[in-house]
């Protein structure tokens, strides 16, 4: 399995730099589950900026958790 070095934002992970496994494309996933006992904080995959950032993505927290913006294709469902 490939690993990628990926920058977190905000949240109890806000500045910390984890190894994700990426995928088939080279990707990380668009949502980054982390379970701490009772609750599960949500992190969404943004590109990040070379100047800005150390890493190629970076995740930032989203305190609501809510599913990230899409294309809405017919067939598909997102709950």
């Amino acid at each position: 399995m490939r690993h990628e070095e990926t920058e977190f934002l905000g949240g109890p992970l806000d500045g910390r730099v984890l190894d994700v496994l990426v995928g088939m494309t080279g990707q990380p996933p668009r949502v980054y589950k982390v379970p701490v006992e009772q609750t599960t904080y949500v992190y969404h995959r943004e590109p990040g900026t070379r100047g800005t950032h150390r890493t190629r993505w970076v995740f930032v927290f989203d305190p609501e958790g809510k599913p990230p913006p899409g294309p809405k294709w017919p067939w598909s469902k997102r709950s």
